[in-house]
């Protein structure tokens, strides 16, 4: 879980994952604060003293990015798969078993799962930007994914740290993933409203961002050249 200034958030968000993993000492849970200005590491600290006693909290001098608080968390998790979930109250953590049970039942490469946002809890310009945005990418991209940018992601951890590190890369896991072999697989998730606060993206200069990245990607595939298989003598 990356967060940035959540402080409002972080106490419900915590609550609600304790309930949905509190009982499974199997499974790792990482909070990581992206350099946050408000009160949201206090919150943390309290969320593991009160809450979820396993809570792992790393935090950044700086604001660095969300893919970057997310590259973070994975180089520091000890488990085969690893789950990503936002800080705002708005992804459903239950979701998460569901997609690690179709991912571990699959055969074969480990797969990306992604949690498909059904009806999107945001206003409607956001709803409008993130259609076209999707559409865009799936046309040059051909990742095969409706909802590239849904927070609620499941994925080998060992093939993640494979792929080069920028930010926004998060955006574009099913097709650098699937470059590297990883099958898709999208399930329909829940997407709430938020609980406290406003998003830290504007539709303006995610577009901008956006973009540039979708080039920076287009280039990677061209450019990465695997085998389709390896022959030992």
């Amino acid at each position: 879980m990356a967060v940035l200034n959540e402080a409002d958030n972080i106490l419900p968000v915590c609550q609600e994952l304790a309930e949905t993993f509190g009982a499974d000492s199997a499974i790792e849970i990482l909070a990581i604060d992206d350099g946050s200005t408000d009160a949201t590491v206090k919150k943390l600290l309290e969320a593991r003293q009160t809450l979820l006693p396993r809570l792992r909290i790393i935090s950044h001098p700086k604001r660095l990015g969300k893919s970057a608080a997310l590259r973070t968390g994975i180089a520091a998790a000890n488990g085969q798969w690893i789950a990503t979930i936002d800080g705002d109250g708005q992804d459903d953590p239950s979701a998460i078993l569901t997609m690690l049970e179709r991912a571990t039942s699959t055969q074969g490469v480990p797969p990306l799962v992604v949690g498909v946002r059904r009806k999107r809890n945001d206003r409607l310009s956001r709803r409008i930007a993130t259609r076209f945005a999707n559409g865009l990418r799936r046309r040059l991209l051909n990742d095969g994914c409706p909802d590239t940018g849904a927070p609620l992601k499941l994925f080998p951890r060992d093939l993640f740290l494979k792929i080069p590190q920028f930010e926004g890369v998060h955006r574009f896991l099913p097709a650098l993933l699937g470059h590297y072999g990883a099958p898709l697989i999208c399930i329909e998730v829940q997407h709430r409203a938020r609980l406290h606060g406003n998003s830290k993206y504007t539709n303006f200069n995610r577009a901008l961002v956006g973009i540039r990245d979708l080039l920076g990607v287009m280039w990677l595939q061209n450019r990465t050249h695997l085998p389709d298989h390896l022959t030992e003598h």
